[in-house]
């Protein structure tokens, strides 16, 4: 196993994978799930692929749905620098913690900024997104890691994102209050030693970056049916009206 380590070692160079968190804590340094999400930036970073965090609350981030919300009556939006760090990102991790068993608002800001980008193409007129891998890391002391994933891979896979097998992995805890990951109970940091958050926070971490490598290998996805600036000019790729007589 090490000496097949080894040879994986770099194989994703020039990769570039960008995590978001949408904590609720103000203050990143005490954020439960960046713990989690540095500990699959880590893989990343071991094996060629640069990594970057985001702590979306360090920034001024409003909701809507446009592209810049100053030219919808706030006085300041991080959005649009934040973008070109979405946008040079082959790979997009979006940390959230539980409450009451949904995403954090945080969360659904960022959804709503990404949505506001929907209508940008890229220069085969298929959606920007069409190339990049998604997935989520979710932490809480409550019940909901699946049902948030759903929400977020939706809304990622809607927006053009491809989504490998098992891309979610997150920490809960026994069912109830209890510590959040990374607390000290008895001495250690609660989740750092489960199994079953460790096997699939690290199984959805090589899954994105083994798809976003096919998918740089492969020039992304041929445009062939999904090429919206044809689409427009009338091309109608084999879709046909159908008959209203029938």
């Amino acid at each position: 196993m090490a000496e097949n380590e080894q040879e994986k070692t770099g194989q994703f160079d020039g990769l570039h994978a960008l995590y978001i968190n949408t904590s609720l804590k103000k203050d990143a340094g005490k954020s439960h799930t960046r713990l989690l999400m540095s500990a699959s930036a880590e893989i990343m970073a071991k094996n060629g692929v640069s990594v970057e965090q985001v702590h979306l609350l360090d920034h001024q981030v409003p909701p809507g749905i446009y592209p810049d919300m100053t030219e919808y009556g706030w006085d300041r939006d991080d959005w649009p620098k934040l973008w070109d760090k979405v946008l040079a990102a082959q790979i997009l991790v979006i940390g959230t913690p539980i409450w009451l068993g949904e995403e954090s608002s945080v969360c659904r800001v960022l959804i709503e900024r990404l949505y506001g980008m929907s209508g940008e193409l890229n220069d085969k007129g298929q959606s920007i997104y069409y190339g990049k891998v998604g997935g989520c890391i979710i932490t809480g002391n409550e019940d909901g890691i699946k049902h948030c994933a759903m929400t977020i891979h939706y809304a990622l896979g809607h927006l053009g994102y491809t989504i490998p097998p098992q891309a979610d992995c997150g920490w809960i805890g026994e069912a109830g209050p209890g510590p959040s990951y990374g607390d000290e109970v008895d001495g250690a940091p609660a989740g750092f030693d489960n199994d079953f958050t460790r096997r699939n926070t690290t199984i959805m971490t090589w899954n994105l970056m083994h798809l976003a490598k096919m998918l740089r290998q492969a020039g992304g996805y041929p445009n062939e049916g999904n090429d919206r600036n044809a689409f427009e000019a009338g091309c109608r790729f084999d879709y046909e009206i159908p008959d209203s007589r029938v």
